[in-house]
């Protein structure tokens, strides 16, 4: 069965934006599922890139893709069982046969929305959760990431939650899981966050929860820079799927996604529109992103000892191309633009290294579009709104068809 990318999974994907998180605690903000969710992401890439060294490429190809799945099969499964307390869900877990029919009831709920990815995926997912105790390494990385985003948002609602007597319980079982991870390179860098590198980058990262889109703008739900990212990221990987992307550029497109926006760490999110008022002032933002982006995060990771890591996030943010959105590929150690032609044929190998900017864009924009179109569908009306989905509409109506996917057609479901 082929992939068709349908309305209904994209919008599963956003509901996410509607899910809260730590919903029994007091909290200083709304703290949601996707925005976790982005967090755990990208702690997990950070943990792939540092215990991957000694792989040899076939391997590493497949644990970044066990990776990626691995997160997407937990979020699908989060979506649904959403209002279970985690100490009842890992009771759940202790009992195989419960956990199975746990399982099976989710994928049955899931299944009429997640079918147009296909049987592969299906089975893929039905294999995951059915297999709750694997040891793999993928597995440990994405438990530990797991880990790591959710400790991150509790030591943000802990000072004002002393009352509660569950906290210390609550911190403790933290600790001593990720302690149980730390033969994983990099998980002993996370938990010493305030004097590493590494962790500080990790950290920094999930303040971009605290960075809402469309900030002048009301709406329901509120989006976050952070969930944004995510939401993007899982976009690219189905429409990599669905144009028959190679396993190197769907992982490429997937963490190009998961980061971005991290530019806007340093420069709050700013909207379209006052990027693209001259050419002079979208050009003076960008020189200032990239300054920033080297001083701030590419300088410290390298002084740190994560030449890797730097170098990976320079080719995922487009530096050498001047921007994220341009087609790459690596052709004898140079990194060169690439066509959506050259793309789909020649250069769709993995040992090219290849990636889709304007997949990626696709992905971005559908995610802008769909965060207006589910405020309006909430009763939010605003003038801003009607004009980026017309802005969006029109854009893809000149050139319905992009990177191989039918945006124009996609965008007709919704109305």
């Amino acid at each position: 069965m082929s992939v068709i990318i349908r309305k209904s999974l994209l919008e599963l994907i956003f509901s996410g934006a509607f899910m809260k998180r730590w919903n029994d605690k007091l909290r200083p903000m709304e703290l949601v599922e996707v925005d976790k969710q982005g967090h755990k992401m990208i702690v997990a890439w950070l943990l792939f890139l540092l215990n991957s060294h000694d792989l040899d490429v076939a391997r590493k190809r497949a644990l970044g893709e066990a990776i990626i799945e691995g997160g997407i099969y937990d979020y699908l499964f989060r979506l649904v069982i959403t209002d279970i307390k985690p100490p009842v869900f890992y009771r759940i877990k202790e009992n195989p046969e419960d956990y199975k029919t746990l399982s099976k009831w989710v994928l049955d709920q899931l299944r009429p929305r997640i079918m147009p990815l296909g049987e592969e995926f299906m089975e893929g997912m039905n294999e995951y959760l059915m297999q709750p105790e694997d040891k793999g390494l993928a597995r440990r990385i994405l438990k530990a990431a797991h880990l790591y985003a959710s400790y991150s948002e509790f030591k943000l609602l802990k000072s004002i939650n002393t009352m509660d007597h569950e906290l210390i319980e609550i911190e403790e079982s933290f600790i001593s899981r990720l302690e149980s991870l730390r033969d994983l390179e990099g998980v002993s860098a996370l938990l010493n966050e305030d004097s590493n590198v590494l962790g500080g980058f990790a950290r920094m990262c999930g303040r971009l929860r605290f960075q809402k889109r469309w900030s002048q703008t009301p709406r329901v739900p509120e989006t976050s820079v952070l969930g944004h990212m995510f939401i993007v990221a899982t976009y690219s990987w189905f429409f990599s799927m669905e144009v028959g992307a190679c396993r190197a550029r769907r992982q490429n497109n997937f963490f190009c996604g998961l980061f971005h926006d991290l530019p806007e760490l340093l420069t709050r999110d700013i909207i379209s529109p006052v990027k693209g008022a001259s050419q002079e002032i979208g050009d003076l933002i960008h020189e200032y992103e990239n300054r920033e982006l080297l001083r701030v995060v590419l300088t410290p990771l390298k002084d740190g000892g994560y030449t890797d890591i730097a170098a990976r996030l320079e080719y995922l943010l487009g530096l050498e191309v001047g921007s994220e959105f341009k087609a790459t590929v690596v052709h004898n150690g140079i990194i060169k633009e690439a066509s959506d032609r050259q793309l789909a044929g020649e250069y769709n190998q993995d040992s090219l290294d290849p990636k889709d900017g304007p997949l990626l864009k696709v992905a971005d924009s559908l995610a802008a579009y769909i965060e207006a179109h589910t405020a309006l569908k909430n009763g939010i009306s605003s003038d801003q709104l009607h004009h980026a989905l017309y802005r969006i509409q029109q854009n893809y109506n000149k050139k319905p068809v992009i990177a191989g996917v039918q945006v124009s057609a996609l965008l007709a479901d919704f109305g």
